[in-house]
């Protein structure tokens, strides 16, 4: 089992990181129903992105899945019917070593005959106007389709402001810059000559831990500080605050062993796998974006 990482915010020794990673771990596989699927929520009906993202937990400690073959059969009995579910089937099944659905590559052709990246304009609960087009990116590379890189960076970088970051209406936040990053990385352009981005992102850092949406934010999320963190990998660079992030993590795990997004939330599957990601990233200098 990998460390989670030994910091003074109280992970002190191997054990007590060993503690930490053994109560996620309980927390994600108390929460698999008996069709193999995961809810974060007990007793709801099993769903794509918590399957993903119980997987991915579970495979960032180097946890074995229980009952496999029944949470293969559960996603390959699934019918997406969006990117979003497209996508975290297709993540799933490559977690647990098998091949996307066979309509993935057909979807992904359809979407690519519309000519379309996605609305700028989105509903509070979307992530990022990009996060769409990071989604259809990051699938077309997995069953090889080939994305029109000059007009994806063309378009990504329409929505650059003049502050380095990214966003819609000329308003840069953390979520939309990482996303754009990710798209840009997505397709091999040179993201590292970003380095205007590169200042925003820092801008959005914090001393006493984590990032927040945009620079004059106070309260960090756990979101933002993946995003943040997520973000200075793919250009190549590393938190200034190890400690004090790492710090504001920990505060954020729920008696249930789960992670939510600030010391006084709910744990959920989505913001587990943030925190273990930054916390190994941290660490490790390694993130699975």
């Amino acid at each position: 089992m990998r460390e989670i990482g030994r910091f003074n915010s109280g992970i002190s020794s191997k054990q007590s990181a060993s503690t930490v990673a053994e109560r996620v771990i309980n927390y994600v596989v108390n929460r698999q129903n008996a069709d193999g699927g995961y809810a974060f929520v007990q007793g709801t009906d099993s769903n794509a992105q918590d399957t993903y993202y119980g997987l991915a937990i579970l495979h960032l400690l180097n946890a074995p899945f229980p009952n496999m073959q029944r949470t293969v059969k559960w996603l390959r009995d699934f019918v997406p019917d969006s990117h979003y579910a497209h996508y975290y089937v297709a993540k799933a099944l490559k977690l647990c070593g098998e091949k996307p659905h066979e309509n993935l590559k057909e979807f992904l052709l359809s979407q690519a005959s519309k000519n379309e990246f996605g609305t700028v304009d989105v509903y509070v609960e979307i992530a990022s106007e990009f996060q769409f087009l990071s989604m259809i990116t990051e699938l077309a590379n997995m069953v090889n389709i080939k994305i029109d890189y000059h007009k994806t960076v063309e378009w990504i970088l329409n929505y650059q402001n003049s502050d380095g970051g990214f966003g819609a209406h000329g308003y840069s936040n953390l979520n939309s810059t990482y996303y754009a990053l990710a798209v840009l990385s997505n397709i091999n352009y040179n993201v590292k000559s970003l380095r205007k981005t590169l200042s925003y992102v820092r801008a959005c850092e914090k001393p006493y831990g984590g990032f927040t949406i945009i620079p004059d934010s106070v309260n960090p999320y756990m979101e933002h500080i993946y995003y943040g963190t997520a973000a200075l990998t793919i250009l190549g660079e590393t938190v200034r605050y190890p400690e004090e992030t790492a710090e504001f993590i920990l505060k954020c795990q729920n008696l249930n062993g789960g992670f939510a997004r600030s010391d006084l939330g709910i744990a959920t599957f989505e913001d587990t796998y943030y925190a273990i990601s930054v916390l190994q990233i941290i660490e490790k200098g390694e993130v699975e974006y």
